[in-house]
């Protein structure tokens, strides 16, 4: 039993509707918009509907996104990121401001049914070491008056998403759970504040994290409907990590007093790529488990009322940190573009359908020519190099989709990506007279060559197009691949 705390709680690092009554159960997504060319506002609005999703979670205020939600069905919660936390929590002024700009505008003149107001993100995790410990409860205070002061404090509720990390158990079952002691209090008055308000509280379970962090984690203890071992805690019986995390939250609002407040699943799901445990078979066996308890209606042990899951996410994001790993650009259910990775029954016999209307560049792929001569490797590595500094080359990193490419197609794959991500320029296909650009489709699956979304064809977004992705962490990505090249012997 005691090797449930040491898997229990590795989640290192939509939505619900509000009624008077509390938590309405429904299907909900979390909608990212860190990508170098994102789908048109309407047509992910449109994908959502036609898969049966009503709740959708924002990480940021988004005027396009917002803009596209009204009148659409869908509710909202908008999110307030991290970095805003300081500037809302130091000025009641500065916290009606961004009210008034972010939620009263959007429902006074789009219609968008704007219920929750999510401040910050996760932000007690142990990585951001207390930078915003001092922050988040006196932001969550000036939201909530700002609110109230614009006469939309029965209708729009705030909360504040937390990682699974915030909750422990000292007994290694889901009954000894408790807060983490170094937040404890903080937890109580943040609680205790949102129960008063008519509020509630959102937790992201991720059983993948689990599985990816902690080598001895038994594999199938992270899926539903598994031949696991169960986990026995008294007259309950655990069969899967998302139920036994759950109620161990759950344990914990009862040991302090708050066994009644709702609580929602904010981030849920399963990446499809550059992990040994992230792939399309692990995706869809997951994803179809939540899918299926969902359509159920089916709670866990301690909550038998199911409650508002956000499924994570619902596009893939060629534009997020990877600093937790590669894999954070691809928890994706649809590609970037909205094409459908795998088969899911959405209920009611519904199958998942891909995103209707998508524009395209040209089909054309820059690849490494065929009569290319490297007199000096250096210059191919620098090309790589270059090309993956300032586009998404995850997919091709060790273990992943496209990471057992030979070294042509490895520096193809590279060549590719840069031209897309540039929108198929003609300087984008001219590494040192290296590559060429070609019609005939180089994928071989399950490595995929993009072709981008042509971003001139569609309406552009009201808050800008996306910046182009470069971090440090693009430059590891590239390093790998010059030496999965210099390791396979690379000849021309």
């Amino acid at each position: 039993m005691g090797g449930f705390s040491l898997f229990c709680f590795m989640f290192l690092l939509c939505l619900l509707g509000f009624e008077s009554r509390g938590v309405s159960a429904g299907l909900g997504c979390n909608w990212g918009l860190q990508s170098t060319h994102r789908l048109p506002p309407d047509i992910v609005v449109r994908l959502m509907k036609d898969n049966g999703f009503d709740k959708v979670k924002l990480f940021e205020a988004d005027p396009a996104a917002l803009k596209a939600l009204g009148k659409s069905g869908i509710e909202v919660m908008v999110g307030i990121p991290n970095d805003m936390l300081a500037s809302l929590a130091g000025s009641p002024g500065n916290a009606e401001a961004w009210v008034q700009q972010n939620v009263s505008t959007f429902i006074s003149k789009f219609g968008t049914d704007i219920r929750f107001v999510a401040i910050g993100n996760e932000p007690f995790l142990h990585s951001y070491k207390d930078m915003f410990i001092q922050t988040t409860f006196p932001a969550l205070q000036n939201i909530q008056a700002a609110l109230v002061k614009a006469g939309l404090g029965k209708n729009v509720k705030v909360t504040v998403p937390l990682n699974a990390d915030v909750y422990q158990t000292d007994s290694g079952l889901p009954s000894g759970g408790d807060f983490r002691p170094d937040i404890h209090d903080l937890m109580l008055k943040i609680t205790k504040f949102l129960q008063d308000n008519g509020g509630f509280l959102t937790v992201n379970i991720y059983p993948f994290l689990s599985l990816q962090a902690d080598p001895n984690f038994p594999k199938e203890f992270a899926f539903f409907n598994n031949v696991a071992n169960p986990v026995v805690d008294g007259p309950i019986t655990y069969t899967n990590v998302y139920d036994a995390n759950f109620d161990t939250l759950i344990s914990a609002l009862e040991k302090n007093g708050f066994g009644q407040i709702p609580v929602i699943v904010g981030e849920v799901g399963w990446p499809t790529d550059c992990d040994p445990n992230a792939n399309i078979d692990n995706a869809r066996r997951f994803n179809q488990g939540l899918l299926d308890r969902i359509t159920k209606g089916q709670g866990t042990p301690k909550r038998r009322t199911p409650t508002d899951i956000y499924l994570f996410s619902l596009l893939d994001e060629d534009n997020k940190s990877i600093e937790p790993g590669n894999f954070e650009r691809h928890w994706g259910i649809f590609n970037y573009d909205g094409s459908v990775k795998y088969q899911l029954n959405m209920g009611k016999g519904k199958s998942i359908v891909p995103a209707k209307g998508v524009k395209y560049l040209s089909r054309q792929w820059c690849v490494l020519s065929p009569s290319a001569g490297v007199s000096d490797p250096n210059v191919l590595s620098q090309s790589i190099s270059f090309a993956c500094q300032y586009a998404d080359c995850t997919s091709a990193s060790p273990g992943s989709s496209c990471g057992n490419l030979d070294p042509q197609r490895n520096a193809s794959y590279a060549f590719n990506m840069y031209y897309q991500t540039m929108d198929q320029r003609k300087d984008a296909c001219s590494f040192n007279n290296l590559s060429v650009v070609t019609t005939v489709d180089p994928s071989q699956p399950p490595c995929r060559y993009e072709i981008m979304i042509d971003i001139g064809k569609h309406e552009l977004s009201a808050s800008g197009s996306a910046k182009v992705a470069g971090t440090g962490s693009q430059l590891l990505i590239s390093l790998m691949m010059v030496l999965a090249l210099v390791t396979n012997g690379a000849r021309f």
